[in-house]
């Protein structure tokens, strides 16, 4: 039986995450509640947490929502395919789905969109977030159902290899015999990695920094075939020995940093395409030389969030089990353990390394 109320926890300020208990709502005929299996923890949650991001406080952040439907109404459950105790995968981002953007399929763009853990506490019953409980399920929500068989910390690796197969291989359509390297190694670095190499990619070298060494032995046992340590080595002078003279596709995952997208210029071949998921806090690119983009006839594409085949092709791969993406997965937290998670992926814990992490509420 659904309880009256449900644990979650707020964002109160910046770098503060304090348990509030919140009334769940009645719901209608075309919205539903989400018991929460299980939340990941990206790059963002750190930012959303610092206050990076400009997201509304109070909030209940958690963006990543991976959970078994609680209830129902009969019209969302036409409409999703989905009944009480499925277990389902949510999409990030709310759009309206009938602007002009959303009816020529990229609904992720659209400007009415808005997004699972920036919504404001103080709109309608504040469960907008999937640190919690139980959640809300707006009627334009999105959502794939998933087998019940497989582990909810591995299940809910959904969202970071959904964005491996997006911009590693859909937005540079990476083929069969391509080369392909992939700025940095993180959860969606290593997606990529997977993504590209069940497209057929004959070389595959991923770059990182000294302190990403477990993470490119990890980069390695998912298909890469070359790691390169960008501050011990010659990166340009590797990747091209490496690469034969460049790559097909280069992708930046890295955050913040705004060092790697001059240097992608360097790494890629003529003709070349270069995609570019990591965001940089909208500081300019230091020695950006554009002749290069013009003379090497480079291909520049931006990569944001994922979309329904992304998804699709990570739930495939997950329920299959043909990939150990376990080995991705560091650490489970319990729901109140939420603000040492997201510190914990930072790297502001000492002694721990967090490559992919959730939160996994306790009933």
């Amino acid at each position: 039986m659904l309880p009256s109320k449900t644990l979650a926890m707020v964002q109160t300020d910046i770098n503060t995450l304090e348990p509030y208990e919140l009334e769940i709502p009645d719901i209608d005929e075309d919205s539903a509640i989400l018991q929460v299996e299980a939340c990941g923890i990206c790059g963002s949650d750190y930012e959303q947490l610092a206050g990076k991001l400009g997201t509304p406080i109070p909030a209940v952040p958690g963006h990543e929502p991976l959970g078994i439907i609680a209830k129902i109404g009969d019209r969302a459950a036409k409409r999703w395919g989905v009944d009480v105790g499925d277990r389902v995968a949510v999409e990030t981002m709310l759009s309206c789905h009938h602007c002009s953007t959303c009816l020529t399929g990229k609904y992720h763009l659209c400007n009415e969109r808005r997004i699972y853990s920036y919504i404001p506490l103080k709109e309608q019953h504040g469960m907008w977030g999937a640190y919690s409980q139980y959640m809300y399920l707006d009627p334009n929500s999105v959502l794939h159902k998933v087998s019940k068989d497989v582990p909810a910390e591995l299940a809910v690796i959904f969202n970071p290899l959904g964005a491996g197969f997006r911009w590693g291989v859909e937005i540079p359509d990476t083929k069969p015999g391509d080369t392909v390297v992939i700025m940095g190694p993180g959860q969606r670095g290593l997606s990529c990695v997977i993504a590209c190499k069940l497209a057929g990619a004959k070389n595959i070298v991923v770059t990182g920094l000294e302190a990403d060494a477990e993470k490119l032995k990890i980069a390695k046992l998912f298909g890469a075939d070359h790691t390169v340590d960008v501050e011990n080595e010659n990166a340009t002078s590797k990747i091209q020995k490496y690469t034969e003279g460049g790559a097909d596709i280069v992708i930046d995952v890295t955050s913040y940093a705004t060092k790697p997208i001059a240097e992608a210029l360097g790494y890629v071949k003529q003709g070349g395409t270069i995609v570019l998921a990591g965001t940089k806090g909208f500081k300019p690119i230091e020695n950006w030389i554009s002749d290069w983009v013009v003379i090497k006839e480079i291909t520049i594409k931006g990569a944001i969030g994922v979309t329904t085949s992304g998804y699709q092709n990570a739930i495939r791969v997950i329920e299959e089990g043909k990939v150990p993406i376990e080995k991705m997965h560091t650490h489970n937290f319990k729901l109140t353990e939420a603000e040492l998670a997201v510190r914990t992926l930072a790297r502001e814990v000492p002694g721990e390394e967090s490559i992919h992490s959730c939160l996994i509420p306790e009933f």
